[in-house]
């Protein structure tokens, strides 16, 4: 597969955008997607946040393994943040994350008080693409406000939006200007942060397969009667047979059948599945 490097002109204005309204915000909102926390910290927006309190969302939470995601949450809250597991879509989580942001502000809360103040805290909604920052803004507020889609690249401004107590700022999502690891940019290109268009979807489907295979094969072979692992084409193959994705002359269709391996896994319906162990990254700084 070919190294995986995206990095639109728009992302440069929204780092700057971040930077120069930073000192606006009171804290910030980290959204990761929990089927790949790691792959989904851009690091560098850690350099602008500073010393400002952040909630990290596990998001997607829903389409996750619920016990790898339970690990990640203590990784995080090992490095002294503050970090929930949340699915956008359900509206229960509101009132969770209600919670945090007014605990992480009443000490700032009971200063403003005490001067007789009654002011409104706003946080930063920031993370990498398509990772459902804008769904979640959406669910703060109570109405479709912020953009919304299932494709990177969605939201391209920023501002802040009324979300009950708190004012949230909407950003784009922002990719660091190079991938360090070509294993955690393969992550991104499985869950849809990266734009589909720049990427060979037939080598995603395959070093995806081949990832499945080491980590969940019993998913493999529920979904798609795959029972020999040994090699990622004779996976893709019989992936595509069990699907009926056959051409004329017997060839088979593989361009159906990634898009249908690809759409399965970012739907969850290949299985409940996280790419990354929090074991692995116990040094990792959040």
């Amino acid at each position: 597969m070919k190294n995986i490097q995206w990095f639109p002109g728009h992302m440069t204005k929204a780092m700057r955008d971040m930077e120069a309204k930073k000192d606006l915000c009171d804290g910030v909102i980290c959204v990761l997607d929990a089927r790949a926390p790691i792959a989904t910290h851009n690091k560098n927006l850690n350099r602008i946040f500073g010393a400002k309190p952040i909630l990290y969302l596990l998001n997607k939470a829903d389409l996750a393994d619920p016990n790898k995601t339970d690990a990640f949450v203590r990784l995080i809250e090992s490095k002294g943040r503050v970090c929930i597991r949340t699915d956008s879509t359900n509206i229960s989580n509101k009132r969770l994350i209600t919670q945090k942001l007014t605990q992480m502000t009443e000490e700032k809360r009971e200063r403003a008080e005490a001067k007789g103040l009654n002011r409104t805290f706003r946080f930063m909604v920031a993370g990498i693409p398509n990772s459902g920052k804008s769904t979640i803004v959406n669910l703060m507020s109570g109405e479709k406000r912020a953009k919304t889609g299932d494709k990177a690249g969605v939201t391209r401004d920023v501002r802040f939006i009324k979300c009950g107590a708190f004012d949230l700022l909407d950003t784009p999502g922002t990719m660091p200007p190079s991938f360090d690891s070509q294993y955690h940019a393969r992550h991104l290109a499985y869950i849809g942060s990266i734009n589909d268009d720049i990427l060979d979807m037939d080598d995603v489907a395959l070093e995806l397969l081949g990832e499945l295979a080491e980590k969940y094969p019993a998913y493999l072979t529920e979904r798609y009667g795959i029972t020999d692992f040994s090699e990622k084409l004779g996976m893709y193959e019989a992936l595509c047979k069990r699907r009926g994705f056959i051409l004329r002359g017997g060839e088979f269709d593989y361009e159906r059948g990634a898009k249908a391996l690809i759409d399965d896994f970012r739907k969850g319906r290949v299985g409940r599945i996280t790419l990354e162990n929090a074991s692995d990254y116990k040094d990792w700084e959040f």
